[in-house]
């Protein structure tokens, strides 16, 4: 069953404008409600959401639409999307809800969920729930009055989940004496995350704290390191921590200022995973945009890569059905299976922590034993999507780039998943060589795309 209108992570949309409507999303709240009816009893939905100003519609949407359906509603109000995953596990919910469009503007809003087991949906049954969305059937299903669901909320939420986190740091270690900036993105984690490494030990000089509902990720959060760059330097920190508006995903700061981004994390944590020997299978999975050299790093200290589609849900499948403990994404979303069911971006940074701590050495040092190579990406923006397969030309000229590549680079060509763009990506040892294959081709797919 195709899906229409479940992207890669749930809904999402303009807010006020379809799909991100408050008709929509209490059809959603409807249909995921019957989805996991608990024939054995009331059935329970933990709703969250981060601090744009459109979640207080969607939230009352979901919940009309739940509560219709004969399902209680459990409101925790602003939390990471990691804590809304596990909350739905821990108190053993039918469903969680979140709503948030991670990175985006305010303007923007999405609506995703997670299974009773803390995992995001798979595509199967948001499909279904897409059928029941545009079908008669939920209309002749209402329950009587007296079944009508309840909405409540959960008071302490936050502090359920900060414990939690608290709990994968390892026990014997402290950050006593480290400096940490971290920049919460005026989003979700505005409270909790400093709250965490405070508690921890850590002197933590907090940014992007002040949500207004308007100003989440504004030239703030993991899409503009340089914001958590400037404030490490400014006060001389050994860390910043950058974390996206649902807190999903982060990127990392050195003392110089330096970005460390998700590939470099996945290194360092590899790496220490594997000394351990706690790295299940010995294997990472990664997306096909993670930089070569992170599958190099890996390679030389016999820790196998396995890649997966764009998206941090599809890296979570593909470490499910491997039996594989640890993943992500070079944009931040870490996924440490042994913890957690979705990336988390502050459980990542502590585990990073915990590597810096545990070997005394300071992040920069850890991220520098991985070289990135040059990555270089071209968007071609298209009238039509065409199958690659009908342009032998632009074929054979990727096929003898690949083989002059070797092993040591490599070329990646996909369509967007959101838009008619071809993405065509080369990554090698020479910047300019790398340039010249990645225009080269772009020139070929121009000339037989018609």
């Amino acid at each position: 069953m195709r899906r229409e209108l479940f992207g890669t992570d749930g809904v999402r949309g303009v807010a006020n404008i379809e799909p991100m409507t408050v008709e929509t999303a209490m059809a959603l709240g409807q249909a995921v409600a019957y989805s996991f009816r608990n024939h054995s009893g009331r059935h329970k939905i933990v709703i969250g959401k981060d601090t744009r100003l459109s979640g207080y519609m969607f939230e009352t949407a979901l919940s009309a639409g739940i509560c219709s359906m004969g399902g209680d509603v459990m409101l925790v109000g602003p939390l990471p999307t990691p804590g809304i995953a596990f909350l739905t596990h821990s108190m053993r919910a039918d469903a969680g809800v979140v709503i948030s469009a991670s990175h985006n503007p305010y303007q923007d809003n999405g609506i995703k969920f997670f299974g009773r087991d803390g995992f995001k949906l798979p595509d199967g049954l948001e499909a279904k729930i897409e059928m029941l969305m545009l079908g008669d059937h939920l209309k002749e299903v209402r329950p009587p009055s007296p079944q009508i669901g309840r909405a409540h909320r959960i008071d302490d939420a936050t502090g359920r989940y900060i414990v939690y986190l608290k709990n994968t740091f390892p026990g014997h270690l402290s950050l006593e004496g480290l400096r940490i900036v971290i920049d919460c993105a005026n989003g979700a984690a505005y409270r909790i995350a400093p709250q965490v490494f405070q508690e921890l030990g850590a002197d933590v000089i907090p940014v992007a704290v002040s949500p207004n509902g308007l100003n989440i990720n504004d030239k703030c959060g993991s899409l503009y390191p340089e914001l958590v760059s400037a404030k490490v330097k400014e006060h001389r920190a050994g860390l910043g921590i950058s974390l996206d508006g649902d807190a999903d995903r982060v990127i990392v700061v050195d003392h110089r200022g330096e970005v460390v981004d998700g590939d470099r994390i996945m290194a360092i944590c590899a790496e220490e995973l594997a000394r351990k020997k706690k790295l299940k299978k010995n294997t990472v999975v990664a997306t096909v945009m993670s930089n070569i050299g992170l599958e190099l790093f890996l390679r030389e200290r016999k820790i196998r890569m396995a890649r997966a589609p764009v998206g941090d849900r599809y890296v979570v499948e593909a470490m499910r059905a491997g039996g594989y403990n640890f993943g992500g994404e070079q944009s931040g979303h870490l996924i440490f299976l042994d913890h957690a069911t979705t990336g988390d971006g502050v459980l990542a940074a502590l585990q990073v922590l915990a590597v810096m701590v545990e070997s005394g050495k300071p992040i920069a040092d850890l991220g520098n034993k991985m070289v990135t190579l040059p990555q270089i990406l071209v968007n071609l923006k298209l009238k039509q999507r065409v199958p690659l397969e009908s342009l032998p030309r632009f074929q054979k000229a990727k096929a003898e780039f690949e083989k002059k590549l070797g092993g040591r680079g490599r070329i990646l060509v996909r369509y967007s998943g959101t838009e008619p763009v071809l993405r065509i990506m080369v990554e090698g040892e020479d910047r300019a060589e790398t340039e010249r294959i990645v225009n080269a081709l772009a020139e070929k797919a121009r000339a037989e795309i018609k």
